[in-house]
């Protein structure tokens, strides 16, 4: 993101994103990678080897139950001792709207029970911190599992060692052997998009923007009087969590000079991050509020922008509105 879109102070957490998602909660329990203490230990002790007494395969979740109300933590029980042949899954809840990629960043609750053993090694809701993590860098039954999993789906995961910690050695420290296979239920909070997705709207707006090859447009009639106060419209209005102050917020994004009409800033390529806290004043009160998956038109007056110009982008001049048009593409407080 360029520094007409953010203040300075944010640009090393914008490079900073997948860090700092990857860290808020999620690690280790999908972790594909283990510590280098698993690693000693997987190495020195009879734990990180294979269980003695093979477990025959099931080939369905039939014995596994789930009880609870959604949104709080469940009860699962497993006929231990048990082993899955391959990754599946079963919906125990429905979800709505949409569905998580192999490569989305999501905000889930978890609860992960061992099969050998039926014992839980693991809970979100115990930490009292939902996870944050990015599909494409956890164990591959997680991946398997939550790839088209919907925003507000309860999903019941059972996975095979393979697809879980055997190539870490187990996790002794967990109780896991290479070889368990482990059951999880996961509550998908949220989910990245890569664009937004929602309702669409069509606000009385005194520009006119619309839509190039998936990329917004937006027209400055040429002489008008730019709005003395800041413009916040949702263009379209997404389904998911809302962003909310101090979030690292995952966006893409073009902004125009009123004065010139020109385009100043195009960062609709690729998706780039800050932390909502160090975005010019204009952003951080025309985002928050606003849910995931929203597409939100900015008109920002200088004194919520740049009011003596931009340094680093000679193309803002000073006392210059700047009409933005923003997808959220993602949001999650810092860790």
């Amino acid at each position: 993101m360029q520094n007409s879109l953010k203040a300075a102070a944010s640009v090393a957490l914008g490079l900073a994103l997948a860090v700092t998602l990857t860290a808020c909660g999620g690690a280790p329990e999908p972790s594909a990678t283990p510590t280098p203490s698993d690693t000693a230990t997987a190495t020195a002790t009879p734990s990180a080897t294979p269980s003695p007494t093979p477990i025959t395969p099931s080939a369905s979740l039939d014995g596994i139950t789930v009880t609870g109300e959604a949104g709080a933590a469940p009860a699962v029980t497993v006929p231990s001792p048990w082993a899955i042949d391959q990754t599946r899954t079963r919906v125990v809840t429905e979800g709505h709207g949409v569905s998580a990629a192999g490569d989305s960043y999501v905000k889930v609750n978890y609860v992960g029970v061992n099969g050998r053993t039926g014992q839980v090694f693991d809970s979100s809701w115990a930490k009292g911190t939902p996870a944050v993590f990015s599909l494409s860098q956890v164990v591959p039954g997680f991946t398997k599992g939550l790839t088209g999993a919907k925003v507000g789906e309860r999903v019941l995961i059972g996975m095979p060692g393979t697809d879980g910690y055997d190539s870490s050695g187990g996790s002794p420290q967990a109780g896991i052997q290479v070889g368990d296979s482990l059951v999880f239920v996961v509550d998908v909070l949220a989910t990245s998009v890569g664009q937004a997705s929602g309702t669409i709207n069509h606000p009385t707006l005194p520009v006119t923007v619309h839509d190039d090859g998936g990329k917004p447009v937006v027209t400055i009639p040429s002489g008008a009087t730019p709005p003395s106060t800041l413009v916040a419209e949702n263009l379209i209005t997404g389904d998911q969590p809302a962003v909310a102050e101090g979030d690292v917020t995952l966006v893409k994004y073009r902004g125009w000079s009123w004065k010139t009409g020109q385009m100043i800033d195009d960062g609709f390529d690729a998706a780039d991050a800050a932390q909502l806290s160090e975005m010019i004043p204009g952003w951080r009160a025309g985002l928050v509020g606003r849910p995931i998956g929203s597409r939100v038109l900015l008109i920002i007056p200088p004194d919520q922008a740049y009011p003596n110009g931009n340094a680093s982008a000679p193309t803002v001049e000073a006392g210059d509105t700047l009409v933005y048009v923003v997808d959220i593409l993602f949001s999650t407080a810092k860790s």
